[in-house]
């Protein structure tokens, strides 16, 4: 972000060429040729910043219209994440209109750009930067234009809330200015923002704009759609992957008080009734019905890492010599493996879509985070062609990545095209959503590393073995009914995120000073179970292995572990989170007691976004292993802070979603299937486990780039947490979770 400077926008050629505010939604010019058979314009001379870069026209991303309604696009979806609110303050600002008169529309193939996934914490690096230039280029806009009309200078006129107003008193608003204009123009102007020292809506923690309807019940979620005529579906899984429907005899449900249809289509199963627990009647009637065979055996959740790293796998050194280094002798060695086990999203509301299919059109409601890849999925899955399907995001309760919601929309494709004209609600049930899920990868992380006497690092050799992090559909392979049709699909096969974000090897580099720091990561494309995108990837394994694994190699060195980080750490924004976070904690300060131990880790997020340092302290109970979070202190600098309390809400979010992971959550299975299916058999942390408090200093950067915040927190929180356990009981664990039983294992051994 830059200061402003003089706007270049040519006037009169954008007053010959007769404009268009009224605005119509614009795709990409590259996507609408391929889709209408026509050449595409030309590229944009120069590559614009933020999704900019694939939708430059200004009406993708901002409508003004007659009425003076201001209406701001984008791609992206509300997660929870809160950024309704943080874009619409960046539109208010730029456009210098108060912040209650932004109307923003979320995710929507039918009116929003093609963002792909809301995923990576990318929301405000990528739409936030567009909105920013796309605002400020307009609002310069509306100065030419009214400067034209007035027949005064530009530097006459200023924007008050959607005003243009002269020296002299003399005012036209962005509606007149637009009115029957059409401004189909390309952002192709960088310059023209505000300075920070100037924003009043911009850093200010500005209330979410979602909560107030969430908190008193109002309709929020997908969940709570009612539609005229709307019927009720519920679908029959298999046992266990792989098997397929042998026997069905449907004669008793099909008499079932409020059932309509029964759907089978190949080893797809499902129930349409009248009423909601009329379709849940059917379908387990249908349930006890359907006969099954076959299907894949799976390993049992005991031996899965050794299983795991016996599986064929691609490996490769992502950093450092390609032979790893001996440590010099006389240096002190340390070897540890870390594990984690298969974890779920663990969405509070099961998953959920409604379907209408009506004259050919297909239009489906889901809280999928990806609307165009899920758009394309479906359509292929339906051999329909993509116009003629239409996805529109609702918020759903928790994703944290790819869970159940692009499934469900699917179901609700199929289930809809059964019964054409009436909408047609699907919701999962909890041991579908449970078993079914595709789940956060299970990952064994091998370390071996030395401290001269010095106490310098004399040698890092860091393997990481993972499955994929992401099978996001695109291909209708990937939608788990479509693995189930007649004439199925098969899913594509997996592939890891490059670095240097990284999928699996997410965050595996350190990002401190160790010369030959040697990374090698195993991916493994075979998966027992599957698996896709949980918060932050692979990232949370890496950073709570190698932040683990900083503490090891300072306790061999007899250094304090925050005094060795910061030796190795160059970047001063960095340095800065670890000083704040500690400082704040009084790392230096703090008291030792019996049973209680403190922990400290660091990362910055796919070592490009956010940075966050975590301190905590635990207290560990000897007799029953529970382990009691006490104290939680974080920092991060996400950039130029456009909400500071929604990052505080984020970082927080993160940190005790992060510390449930690692206190609780494991995956259960053997070879007859997933046994976790329910939150008796898969437990997440509660209120009275949570940390006794939690802080969050949010460090601003001014005119810096938007950083992704999202999942910032996952990685330090588990990392530090681990440390204070070693720290209060003199014994690491290296397992996750940190069930009392380990703990109370540790401690007898």
């Amino acid at each position: 972000m830059t200061v402003p400077g003089q706007l270049e926008l040519s006037r009169r050629s954008l007053l010959k060429s007769g404009g268009a505010l009224v605005l119509y939604f614009s795709i990409s010019p590259v996507r609408l040729a391929a889709q209408e058979g026509a050449p595409a314009d030309s590229p944009p001379p120069v590559r614009l910043p933020g999704s900019l870069s694939d939708f430059p026209f200004l009406d993708s991303w901002i409508r003004i219209d007659d009425d003076e309604s201001i209406t701001v696009f984008t791609g992206k979806a509300e997660l929870g994440q809160g950024i309704r609110t943080a874009l619409s303050q960046i539109a208010a600002e730029q456009l210098k209109v108060d912040f209650s008169r932004i109307r923003l529309l979320t995710a929507d193939t039918g009116q929003t750009p093609d963002e792909g996934y809301t995923a990576a914490s990318h929301s405000m690096e990528k739409s936030g930067t567009a909105i920013l230039h796309a605002a400020a280029y307009l609002r310069r806009m509306m100065i030419e234009l009214a400067a034209d009309q007035l027949g005064v200078a530009a530097d006459d006129l200023k924007a008050e809330d959607g005003t243009v107003v002269s020296s002299a008193g003399e005012r036209l608003s962005y509606g007149q200015l637009v009115s029957g204009r059409s401004l189909h123009v390309t952002v192709n102007d960088q310059t023209g923002f505000f300075e920070p020292e100037s924003y009043t809506v911009m850093g200010q923690s500005v209330p979410r704009v979602d909560i107030p309807g969430k908190v008193t019940g109002e309709p929020s979620y997908v969940h709570d759609l009612k539609l005229e005529g709307m019927v009720h579906a519920r679908v029959v899984r298999p046992p266990r992957r792989g098997m397929r429907l042998s026997d069905l005899d449907t004669s008793q449900v099909d008499e079932m008080p409020g059932v309509i249809r029964v759907v089978r289509d190949g080893n797809y199963l499902g129930v349409i009734a009248e009423g909601e627990f009329q379709a849940i009647k059917a379908m387990r009637a249908l349930q006890a019905a359907a006969q099954w065979e076959g299907g894949a055996s799976l390993p049992s959740d005991t031996d899965i890492y050794d299983h795991l790293m016996q599986l064929p796998a691609d490996s490769s050194v992502i950093n450092g010599p390609e032979t790893a280094a001996s440590p010099p002798e006389g240096a002190k060695v340390v070897e540890a493996t870390y594990t984690r086990p298969y974890q779920m999203h663990g969405s509070i509301g099961p998953s959920c879509a409604v379907g209408l299919f009506q004259n050919g059109q297909l239009t489906i409601w889901s809280h999928t985070q990806g609307v165009y890849p899920d758009r394309s999925a479906i359509a292929e899955m339906m051999g329909m062609d993509e116009r003629a399907v239409r996805l529109i995001h609702m918020e759903g309760a928790g994703c944290y990545g790819h869970n159940g919601a692009d499934d469900a929309a699917a179901d609700a494709a199929l289930l809809a095209r059964a019964l054409p004209d009436r909408p047609v609600r699907v919701q999962w049930m909890r041991d579908h959503e449970h078993q079914w899920e595709p789940y956060g990868s299970a990952m064994v992380v091998r370390a071996n590393g030395s401290v001269s006497g010095t106490g310098d690092v004399s040698s890092w050799n860091y393997e990481v073995w993972s499955n994929p992090h992401t099978t996001r559909p695109g291909p209708a392979g990937n939608l788990l009914p479509a693995q189930l049709i007649s004439g199925s699909f098969e899913p594509e096969a997996p592939a890891n995120i490059p670095q240097p974000a990284g999928g699996a090897d997410r965050n595996a580099v350190p990002e401190y000073n160790i010369p030959n720091a040697r990374v090698v990561e195993h991916f493994i494309s075979e998966m027992p179970l599957r698996t896709s995108a949980l918060r932050s990837l692979g990232a949370y394994t890496n950073v709570f292995a190698l932040e683990s694994f900083m503490d090891e190699l300072a306790l061999a060195a007899g250094a304090d572990p925050v005094e060795f980080r910061l030796v190795r750490l160059e970047d001063p924004r960095a340095r800065d989170v670890v000083t704040t976070a500690a400082e704040a904690f009084d790392w230096n300060g703090w008291e030792r007691r019996p049973g209680r131990g403190r922990g400290f880790a660091y990362a910055r997020y796919k070592n490009l976004a956010a940075y966050c340092a975590v301190a905590i302290d635990v207290e560990v109970d000897g007799a029953t292993g529970r382990i009691m979070l006490g104290r939680a202190v974080a920092a991060c600098d996400s950039g130029q802070a456009v909400n500071p309390d929604g990052i505080r809400n984020q970082i927080e979010g993160g940190l005790v979603q992060s510390a449930s992971w690692t206190l609780f959550e494991q995956v259960r299975f053997n070879e007859e299937g997933v046994h976790s299916a329910d939150w008796a058999g898969y437990p997440i942390m509660r209120f009275p486990s949570v940390p006794e408090t939690v802080e969050v200093h949010v460090i601003d950067r001014p005119g810096e780039p938007f950083l992704g915040t999202g999942e910032a927190s996952q990685g330090p929180a588990a990392a530090a947490i681990a440390n204070a356990v070693a720290d209060a009981i003199g014994v690491r664990i290296r397992d996750l979770p940190l069930q009392p039983e380990r703990v109370r294992s540790a401690m007898r051994a």
